[in-house]
């Protein structure tokens, strides 16, 4: 089965010949040109990622990928002709995977689909079995779930991916750029404000009292030992 690609974007004159593209690299392309369509698709199709404009004829994108993030965890890069280092932050935010700014080299893009794709399928094969505990967390890696006390934590997959790198290795500091290599990409090129970003709603979403160390210059640490009782 090939891999299916949704397209949301309302400009037939980029989405058609890109659709196009897609096709001949062995991709499966559909196109909704709306905020509405594009969530029907998402919700009828099942699509395996989504390339999602923000600038839409009947909503902004932002809150179509806030209700993807709330209904499923598809890949979702978001295409915008706005390129400040705040929207992308604010995009990646929301729990976009990738942001690319119009106009844009199909070459690249469909370059950052497979990036993306590989990095969404990674996750899973190289996840161990079993779940992780330390004191009142514990992360569910098979079910991808996490909870705190025994309360459900609402994490995005970045979320989810930040806290199991930081419990894999509790008591242990890690570093910047290995958390970037491993939940973003090895060939990330931006800002790491983003870490930054994810790391302060993850803190947020964990609650008190805090489990997650700033190690100023280095990277971050989950402050329980691997070994403590809960």
């Amino acid at each position: 089965m090939r891999t299916r690609i949704l397209i949301v974007e309302d400009e037939a004159s980029i989405a058609e010949p890109f659709a196009r593209l897609l096709e001949r690299e062995g991709f499966e392309a559909t196109v909704a040109d709306s905020a509405a369509a594009a969530l029907e698709s998402v919700r009828g199709r099942r699509p395996d990622l989504v390339l999602l404009d923000l600038a839409l004829p009947d909503g902004d994108g932002r809150d179509v990928c806030r209700t993807l993030r709330a209904e499923s965890q598809v890949p979702v890069i978001m295409l915008t002709a706005r390129g400040t280092e705040t929207d992308r932050v604010v995009g990646l935010e929301l729990g976009a995977d990738d942001y690319v700014v119009k106009p844009f080299s199909a070459v690249e893009v469909i370059a950052r689909i497979r990036a993306v794709l590989r990095r969404a399928s990674g996750v899973a094969a190289a996840t161990p079995s079993g779940p992780i505990r330390i004191r009142d967390v514990e992360l569910d890696l098979d079910a991808r779930r996490a909870t705190r006390a025994g309360a459900d934590l609402e994490l995005s997959r970045k979320e989810f991916d930040l806290l199991a790198e930081l419990m894999r290795h509790a008591g242990a500091v890690v570093r910047r750029e290995d958390l970037m290599s491993r939940v973003w990409d090895e060939n990330w090129f931006g800002s790491t404000k983003t870490l930054d970003v994810h790391m302060g709603w993850l803190r947020r979403k964990l609650g008190e009292p805090p489990l997650i160390d700033t190690v100023r210059g280095v990277g971050f640490r989950f402050a329980a030992g691997a070994g403590e009782a809960p």
